[in-house]
């Protein structure tokens, strides 16, 4: 139960605040919580059984990172929207059959983010239109070389092994 929140930081899209709760157990605590709208993340696969994959520059990452086409929620829009815009935005697809693979949440521990993950097929060719800020290179694996990709610790984003993992039992070569 929270008894008290302060904002500390407020920017375009996260909310710093420090919560003071009531634990289930009945200890005072002081949390740091950042606030965040939540996003979605698509495993997008081709008719040739490939999956798009971005490698995408993380500034907060320290680099390069391999990841499932992804996006925040803009202006509370619907997880599934949202993630047929990134698609589009990102991988320059739109797909006809979509099917959610259920949410996660990412650190639990500080972040409210939820991240609702989307495996889409029934590919077309779109013009892709990454923001500014975005530094993307669009690339098309094999679903098993994107496996191995995953086992093998070469991906490291979290949403994208969650996507990779939920899609796998729904793929049939």
């Amino acid at each position: 139960m929270r008894d008290k929140q302060r904002v500390v930081y407020e920017g375009k899209i996260i909310r710093l605040t420090l919560d003071t709760v009531t634990l289930p157990n009945g200890v005072s605590a002081e949390l740091e919580i950042v606030h965040h709208p939540g996003g979605a993340a698509v495993a997008a696969l081709d008719a040739e059984n490939r999956v798009c994959l971005l490698r995408q520059y993380r500034h907060a990452a320290g680099g390069w990172l391999w990841e499932l086409p992804a996006g925040k929620l803009d202006n509370a829009e619907a997880p599934l929207l949202c993630a047929q815009r990134e698609l589009e935005e990102e991988a320059g697809r739109q797909a006809r059959d979509w099917q959610s693979l259920g949410k996660i949440v990412s650190s639990p521990g500080v972040f409210t983010e939820v991240i609702h993950l989307f495996l889409a097929r029934t590919l077309t060719a779109v013009p892709a239109r990454a923001e500014e800020h975005e530094v993307i290179e669009v690339h098309w694996f094999p679903w098993s070389e994107a496996l191995r990709m995953a086992q093998a610790g070469e991906i490291e984003d979290a949403k994208t092994l969650a996507g990779l993992l939920r899609a796998q039992g729904l793929i049939v070569l």
